[in-house]
């Protein structure tokens, strides 16, 4: 029996959309070619991981693969038993060849299974797949400013076309893009849409808490005790940002408009918490100043 999709997330059936997306984080970040280069184990885990997500992290196929009427390829089971999955698998006498030859081929066109799987490398996860209904499906690796700002970027499909295709502002990790008739020709004839599923990467600093960003921002000692100027970085560059005076480390600042757009054209903010830093080395005049205003505290507190 095949190992089950739910088996590879490591999640049981039960757990929810968000439980299933922490888990392909997780493992997808285990598992990256590019923190396991070389690692052929790790890459095979990866794709199977990859795979996996794309069924379950989408409801209508999570769906049908709870109903049976898909399997853990993505591909549609074929329906009934008897002289139709005899004949399929090659059971009862059936073979490719002779008077079926082909057959599985036509059956393959009949319940959509040509579901064609091919990796693209250069776009960050870069994988894609295309189904019977003409619908392509890619994942679009973006850093963290790119998702804030948005904007065209570009797109290989599974069968090779180079698009251009709109991000729009404060695109989230995970969400899924649609660009109606992007596909390809489904068996109707009609193109499918082109589905493409966002992948954000972490930043080094920047943490994104819904249409908030949030920054730890270390501080020189001076600068914290007697106030002053700082440059910060924000995701629209660095901007000047005043420190008041005796802040502890902590103590959160908040910059205006400077998180990720809303659809309403909206901002949020940018929230820096100040991290007091001291000096790699002591001043003995400072570890004198500092012993005299703690013995001076003392006194007045007794």
């Amino acid at each position: 029996m095949a190992e089950s999709l739910y088996d590879i997330l490591g999640v049981p059936r039960t757990a929810s959309d968000a439980e299933i997306r922490a888990a392909y984080r997780r493992l997808a970040k285990k598992y990256h070619p590019d923190f396991n280069a070389g690692d052929g184990a790790a890459e095979r885990m990866f794709k199977r991981v990859s795979a996996a997500y794309e069924i379950l992290g989408d409801r209508e196929r999570r769906a049908r693969y709870d109903r049976g009427e898909i399997d853990e390829e993505g591909r549609d089971r074929v329906p009934g038993g008897g002289f139709w999955r005899e004949a399929a698998t090659g059971a009862a006498g059936f073979r490719p060849g002779g008077d079926f030859g082909g057959f599985e081929e036509i059956i393959s066109e009949l319940f959509g299974r040509g579901r064609q799987r091919r990796g693209q490398r250069g776009f960050g996860f870069g994988s894609g797949f295309r189904d019977a209904g003409g619908e392509v499906r890619v994942r679009l690796s973006l850093d963290f400013v790119e998702a804030v700002h948005g904007g065209r970027k570009p797109v290989v499909t599974p069968d090779g076309r180079h698009l251009e295709v709109n991000i729009p502002p404060g695109v989230e990790n995970g969400q899924i893009l649609r660009v109606k008739g992007g596909g390809v020709a489904g068996l109707g004839g009609r193109p499918g849409d082109l589905r493409i599923e966002v992948e954000v990467r972490e930043h080094p600093r920047f943490r994104r808490h819904g249409r908030d960003i949030h920054l730890d921002q270390p501080v020189p000692l001076e600068i914290a005790v007697l106030g002053g100027k700082l440059r910060v970085p924000t995701v629209d560059g660095e901007v000047q940002l005043t420190i008041p005076r005796g802040s502890s480390s902590g103590r959160v600042l908040r910059l205006r408009g400077k998180g990720v757009p809303d659809r309403a054209g909206g901002r949020g903010d940018q929230l820096v918490r100040l991290l007091v830093t001291l000096p790699e080395r002591i001043d003995p005049e400072l570890e004198a100043a500092i012993r005299h205003w703690a013995e001076r505290r003392a006194g007045t507190t007794v």
